[in-house]
């Protein structure tokens, strides 16, 4: 397929290109930075671009078959809540500007019910410094689920994601929809490169149409 893949230098964004590119398909990588992205391969292309633009955005997305967003405004950003909630708002913008049907978005884990009403977010538990990052996840797609022209989907990753967990790509994970998916030891957990797994199982086999999913061991 042709996947614009926006984010794709970032933490989620750079694993989901490895994916991407080993499984063979086209890529146009798009990046603040296009030095950072460092991968090579001659189906990838790699395009700047401001998620603030979305004209511009949409002219950079035009005629792919798909857009995954692993758009991650910093984590370290002080305005980070905001500008989360701006960039994804205007990478849909642009996405519907530009005539591709299909969005595939990378949330965050805070949206996922741990008890009835109860979210992740709002458990005493949950990080003070993920909070406004997460706040601005979970908003999004409050807003993304009132998207009727696009056929999106949005994936929250494992309450833990790291790179490398448990010998890297291990190849499998266990799927989930608004609750998180906890493993014997009651850990919510999962390799950044299974993530990517997921992510582009998703874009070829496409099981969640209009629907939040999550996986994890």
């Amino acid at each position: 397929m042709k996947v614009a893949l926006i984010g794709a230098s970032g933490f989620v964004g750079a694993a989901v290109l490895n994916e991407l590119l080993n499984r063979g398909h086209e890529v146009t990588a798009i990046v603040r930075n296009p030095e950072n992205v460092k991968a090579q391969n001659t189906k990838l292309k790699v395009q700047k671009a401001d998620v603030h633009d979305a004209d511009a955005l949409a002219g950079v997305v035009k005629g792919h078959d798909v857009v995954i967003s692993a758009y991650n405004s910093g984590w370290t950003n002080p305005n980070i809540y905001n500008e989360f909630l701006e960039g994804s708002k205007n990478i849909q913008k642009g996405v519907k500007m530009s005539g591709v049907k299909r969005l595939i978005v990378v949330g965050g884990a805070g949206s996922l019910f741990v008890a009835p009403g109860v979210q992740l977010i709002d458990t005493p538990q949950f990080p003070a410094e993920w909070k406004p990052g997460a706040l601005a996840a979970r908003e999004y797609l409050n807003i993304l689920k009132a998207e009727t022209d696009l056929d999106w989907t949005f994936l929250s990753p494992a309450i833990e994601m790291h790179h490398g967990t448990s010998g890297v790509r291990k190849g499998e994970y266990r799927k989930g929809l608004e609750n998180p998916v906890f493993d014997e030891a009651g850990r919510s957990i999962i390799s950044v490169e299974d993530t990517a797994m997921a992510i582009v199982d998703e874009l070829e086999v496409h099981q969640h149409s209009r629907e939040r999913f999550t996986v994890a061991y």
